[in-house]
């Protein structure tokens, strides 16, 4: 009789997010990971390979949440930087694995969707990718400046954000 499985793949993907954005990325390793799961480490690698397939799993997770997120929001702009801008001050680990090479193409392609889907109501499908590049590089920067905390003027950023968001809207809009 086989010995029964005592994680899942999807148990170990949610212990590596909760240990990514409490512990930072040098504190995602497989020991850790088998630790919050209640296996021993050599047990994990019965299905995840090692710790760049762990990092290629949690950033796969990551962007499928944010894009569920963003698909539940529609096609204003607004709200879907608004939905951006929680699930970085959620998941500030987890949105900065965003940005790396643990995300395939396909998982990028599927959440840039909704954001292209809005540009294209707001300036047609001849603009809407660039459009969309606009906007992501504006609050993927302004979100990792934020995140790092590299605003020290004083003045509140959530209305920074939020100026900077219509200038860029009206500016699409024109």
């Amino acid at each position: 009789m086989p010995t029964p499985e005592r994680t899942s793949t999807e148990e170990i993907v949610a212990a590596g997010r909760e240990i990514l954005e409490t512990a930072g990325p040098a504190g995602l390793t497989m020991q850790a990971v088998a630790t919050r799961v209640g296996v021993r480490a050599p047990s994990l690698y019965k299905r995840v390979r090692d710790r760049d397939a762990l990092l290629s799993a949690v950033a796969e997770a990551s962007v499928d949440d944010l894009t569920a997120r963003l698909g539940a929001a529609g096609t204003d702009l607004a709200e879907l930087a608004a939905v951006y801008r929680a699930f970085a001050h959620e998941h500030p680990h987890g949105f900065r694995l965003l940005f790396t090479a643990s995300v395939s193409q396909e998982s990028l392609n599927r959440s840039s969707a909704p954001i292209l889907r809005a540009t294209a109501e707001l300036v047609g499908e001849d603009h809407a990718l660039d459009a969309a590049r606009l906007f992501t590089a504006w609050a993927t920067g302004f979100l990792q400046m934020e995140l790092a905390g590299a605003f020290r003027l004083g003045g509140d950023v959530g209305q920074a954000f939020d100026y900077g968001l219509r200038r860029l809207i009206a500016g699409l809009s024109d």
